[in-house]
Order: C-alpha cells, then structure tokens, then sequence
C-alpha cells in the first residue's frame, strides 16, 4: 500500500514539475518577445511618443491647415558612444500638414569607425500618432568614420486629424527627441 502511495506522489511531483518547466519557458518566451512587440505596439498606436511613419505630403494628398505648432528637437547620446549629436535648429514653427526638412548633426570624436542607431519619441506622448516621418537618418544604422561630421536630415508633417482631435486641442508645442547608441554587433 505504501508503494502506491509512493508512486502516486512522484507521478504527481513529475506533472509539478512538467508544469512549472513549462511555465517558465513560457515566461522566458515573453521576456524575449516583450520588446518588439512592444515597439510594434508602439509603432502602430503612436503609444509612447512613437512617430509614424509616412509617404510625402503630396503623394498623400495632404491638406495644410492655418494652425500651426512650434516643433523643438532635442538630442541626447548614450555614454558609450563617442559622438557629439545635436540639433542644427532648435526648433521650427510649421502649419499643420505642411511638410518640413531640419537636420541634426552628428560628429565621430574617436579615432575608430562607430556604427550608431538612434532611437525617438515624441512629447507630449499623445501627439506622437499624429508626427509622421517621411524620411529620417533613424530608419537606418548610421556609421561614421574617425572625425567625420554629417548632417543628417528629417523631413517631417503634422497629421491634419490633430485638428480634430479635442484631446489635443491645447497642445501648441511638440518635441522630437533622439538619443543615438552604438549600434550592437
């Protein structure tokens, strides 16, 4: 009778520990797919400050209204990367709809070629669905040799639909920030 009993609990202590296995490859699973599917989330929904990103004005038929929005840039570089990054211009004042180039610069102080990629946002985070980037230098790695110095343009609009959005009818300013690292391997 005790030998049943036996059996019982390690057949039991085997599905225990079959389950908490699975579990926590499942919770591992989540802990690797967690960032890109929260930089998807954030792409589609503009959560975060995250810009979209869109075709030109005038391939998009968009219409300029008369409102118009001081745009502020801000840039930032992470502390493992020997660059010096800013804005040329440190802010824009654009109609909405209206499509705008500005430029950042950036400047390789080593004396090595460093890859980088900049990472963005948006304030206040509830405008960022509506800041569409046509083109950017964040889309791509950037690499700059020993010393190099580029500009490195965004061109950029203000979705109309904020004019309709009540939730955002006090908002007269947005700020584009980056702040670039060095790329991984």
């Amino acid at each position: 009778m005790t030998t049943g009993i036996i059996q019982d609990n390690r057949a039991n202590n085997t599905k225990t520990l079959i389950m908490l296995l699975g579990l926590i490859a499942l919770m591992v699973g989540l802990v690797v797919a967690s960032v890109p599917l929260y930089k998807l989330f954030c792409q589609v929904t503009g959560y975060g400050g995250t810009t979209q990103q869109a075709a030109s004005t005038a391939e998009s038929g968009v219409t300029v209204l008369s409102r118009e929005m001081n745009v502020r840039f801000n840039a930032d570089v992470n502390n493992a990367l020997p660059w010096y990054f800013k804005p040329v211009q440190k802010s824009v004042k654009v109609k909405i709809g209206e499509e705008a180039l500005i430029f950042y610069r950036a400047v390789n102080n080593s004396d090595e070629e460093i890859t980088g990629t900049a990472v963005f946002n948006v304030t206040p985070f509830k405008a960022g669905v509506y800041f569409n980037k046509i083109e950017c230098f964040c889309f791509t790695e950037q690499t700059l040799k020993p010393g190099e110095q580029v500009d490195m343009p965004v061109t950029f609009y203000i979705d109309p639909e904020i004019a309709e959005d009540k939730h955002l009818d006090e908002v007269k300013e947005i700020t584009l920030s980056y702040t670039f690292y060095k790329a991984e391997e």
